[in-house]
């Protein structure tokens, strides 16, 4: 296949179709998306049967010109989903739905070919293959397998069917939690409204209030408005003395995309039924089953298994500290009589923190500017895995003017790599949480003359700079972009030469948070904090008080904290591989059932958290979400390497790191993850580390 079978007129004007380097932000435009999506799916589908009836069972012949293919479709794509996670617009999302269908079909069309498939499946004997190139072969082989390939007549109609519906269906989830999330707010214009409210969050909500036409508002004075983008949801259910407000607000974030045109309810049955079709007619008994084939655990079984022993391990400590801490509320006279309620445990907790450990939250957010978070960031980079990062605005077009662009070189000071970084919420348009994506996938092959270097995106929603003032971030912020930076260095330090393999490509999906769950624990590290923990203002450092406090805090409401997880990751197992559309049980009964377990404060009967549960229903964790957990043992367990031979010892700790970046980083998913995880530990990992971490196991 060459080159010009991918390439066509447009291209010269249509920046969708560029398809290869840096996406020209500044000039794509939402009407320019859907007739390039049309011109490429129309050039693709004729270079893909030009090679069907070419190909020659080699890597060549096969496998590199149909990586370009799948490539020259993912740049497009990929810019498109990325552009509709962090400038969403009503053009857009008409854009993006009107090309969706053809998309999934082409996606559809290429991993059901025989051809390719039959291909495969003779490549996989050639003996020559490295074991990068084995591992990528064996995983074509197995997705096609599971993509339907092996279907015939009625059946490969009904799955391609399902394929289409649940693409349409994630899509109208996920614009229903953002719609639904911006459609609630809370204007504050009292005095009482606002008693117990940090500075920090009076000065976003009247930025706010700003925003949506309140011009006169200031921090001061207000208006305020409140809304449920965590930046100003969390903070107000932490400290709003007003309790009637914080319920208020509570029943509005777990009822999101729960009732009229937004309702996700009908969505989830939808999607669910289909998921279970689409795995019975691949001859599995469920979707867990299904989505389990393509990963680290060997077995739902053995899910469950981790979520038990967690469960059991946690349970009773959550009981106490509940239980301590109605203890504590009845100590400082809360008016609570009725007991605590969900929205009473955030603020409450919060007192406690203060009390016991005389440390808060928002007393924190002066030492954790994020221009000296970076700073702290990139040393650790650099102590751990020998690369040096440094700004390099201005080389990228970007999407946003906040967005910042980065360079990482080696030690020799050869560029490695390069990222994005999004880091400010902005609820009009962009969706909550954060995430790590691919932008441009290292390559090299015998055709490039050199190394086609990684890009990533690095995408975060924390406070933005408000009054003059820089992004001040909540140690929580600190932890999470810690996290998405793990992912990155994962995709951008990979040395893994084929795109299908590099980075986080072909990594098992349980195995993938390794890297950003590990680069967490650095977040508690003496010389990593004290050189970014820096007052904005003074430049003084973070008190050594209230660095130990930090350290006592770590595990303060552990147990409830880890029965959350298990409750999301048990009930996501439960949906998808017990529970039966149609049947005695409705979702919400599972959630009450397993809720009896894994909970402490049974949920409201309006609870629909389900309806907003993105991550199952409109990402990638469909019976994945104990990902977190399973990753949590790998991450804990490579941590604790560092801890082993001495935090301190300079040349110790960069010799780990060394090893660490030359295995977990750099080999991505050409080796299976437990090979890679033994290549750096010595060893197959072990849950002890993990539960030590979170304080429910001595040492």
């Amino acid at each position: 296949m060459t080159s010009k079978a991918t390439t066509s007129a447009p291209a010269a004007t249509n920046p969708f179709l560029i398809g290869q380097g840096l996406p020209p932000f500044d000039r794509l435009q939402p009407d320019q998306a859907q007739p390039a999506v049309t011109q490429l799916i129309s050039d693709l589908t004729a270079a893909l049967e030009s090679l069907e009836k070419t190909m020659v069972p080699t890597w060549d012949g096969l496998a590199a010109p149909l990586t370009k293919i799948s490539e020259r479709l993912g740049w497009t794509w990929g810019v498109l989903g990325h552009l509709m996670g962090v400038k969403n617009s009503p053009e857009l999302r008409t854009a993006y739905e009107a090309v969706q269908p053809a998309l999934v079909q082409f996606a559809t069309r290429l991993s059901q070919s025989k051809a390719f498939y039959n291909g495969f499946k003779q490549l996989a004997e050639d003996p020559s293959l490295s074991a990068a190139q084995r591992r990528i072969v064996e995983a074509a082989i197995r997705d096609a397998e599971l993509s339907g390939v092996g279907l015939e007549g009625e059946a490969k109609q009904h799955f391609n069917q399902i394929q289409q519906q649940l693409a349409e269906l994630s899509t109208q989830f996920s614009n229903h939690v953002l719609d639904a999330t911006k459609a609630f707010s809370l204007m504050l214009t009292s005095q009482a409204d606002i008693v117990g409210l940090p500075p920090s969050l009076l000065s976003l909500a009247a930025q706010a209030a700003r925003d949506a036409g309140k011009a006169e508002a200031t921090a001061d004075s207000g208006p305020w408005l409140i809304t449920l983008d965590i930046p100003s949801y969390g903070p107000f259910l932490k400290h709003s003395q007003r309790r009637d407000l914080r319920e208020k607000l509570y029943r509005a974030y777990v009822s999101r995309a729960s009732s009229g045109d937004l309702d996700n309810s009908p969505l989830i049955d939808q999607t669910l039924v289909l998921r279970k079709q689409q795995a019975q007619l691949l001859g599995f008994d469920s979707y867990a089953d299904l989505s389990i084939a393509r990963k680290m655990a060997p077995s739902v079984t053995a899910v469950e298994t981790l979520m038990e022993e967690l469960r059991s391990a946690s349970f009773d400590t959550a009981i106490q500290e509940l239980d301590d801490l109605k203890a504590f509320a009845q100590g400082q006279n809360a008016p609570e009589a009725d007991g605590l309620k969900q929205w009473d445990i955030p603020f409450w907790a919060e007192r406690m923190r203060e009390k016991e450990f005389d440390l808060n939250d928002e007393a924190l957010r002066p030492y954790f500017p994020l221009p000296r978070v970076l700073n702290g960031l990139f040393g650790l980079a650099t102590r751990l895995f020998g690369v040096t990062i440094t700004a390099a605005d201005g080389q990228a077009p970007v999407w946003h003017p906040d967005v910042r662009y980065f360079a990482i070189a080696d030690a020799s000071g050869q560029p490695m790599a390069y990222f994005y970084l999004d880091p400010y919420s902005r609820p009009a348009e962009k969706r909550g949480g954060a995430w790590m994506d691919e932008c441009i996938v290292r390559s090299h092959t015998d055709a490039q003359e050199s190394v086609r270097l990684p890009v990533a995106y690095l995408v975060c929603n924390q406070s933005p700079p408000i009054d003059g003032k820089p992004s001040l971030m909540t140690f929580r912020e600190v932890e999470t972009l810690f996290h998405e930076f793990g992912h990155g260095l994962q995709h951008m330090l990979t040395v893994v030469n084929y795109p299908g393999a590099a980075g986080i490509n072909n990594v098992e999906w349980d195995a993938v948070e390794l890297p950003s769950q590990f680069m967490e624990n650095w977040c508690y590290d003496r010389s990593t904090l004290f050189k970014m923990a820096r007052h904005y203002e003074t430049g003084a450092p973070l008190p050594e008080e209230d660095y130990q406090k930090l350290l006592a805090t770590r595990n303060f409401m552990t147990g409830n904290a880890i029965l959350r997880q298990v409750n999301f990751g048990w009930l996501d197992i439960e949906l998808h591989a017990k529970y039966q559309p149609g049947g005695d049980e409705t979702i919400w009964d599972v959630r009450d059932r397993l809720a009896e377990k894994t909970t402490v404060l049974p949920p409201l009967a309006e609870d629909s958290f389900l309806c907003s549960f993105g991550h199952i229903f409109a990402g990638g964790y469909a019976a994945g979400y104990y990902s977190y957990f399973w990753a949590e043992v790998l991450s804990a367990d490579a941590f604790a390497a560092f801890e082993e031979v001495g935090i301190d010892n300079e040349s110790a700790v960069q010799a780990t790191g060394q090893r660490f970046r030359d295995t977990v980083l750099a080999l991505g998913g050409s080796r299976h993850p437990m090979a890679v995880f033994e290549a750096f530990r010595g060893r197959g990992p072990s849950t002890d580390a993990l539960l030590k971490h979170r304080g429910l196991k001595v040492a």
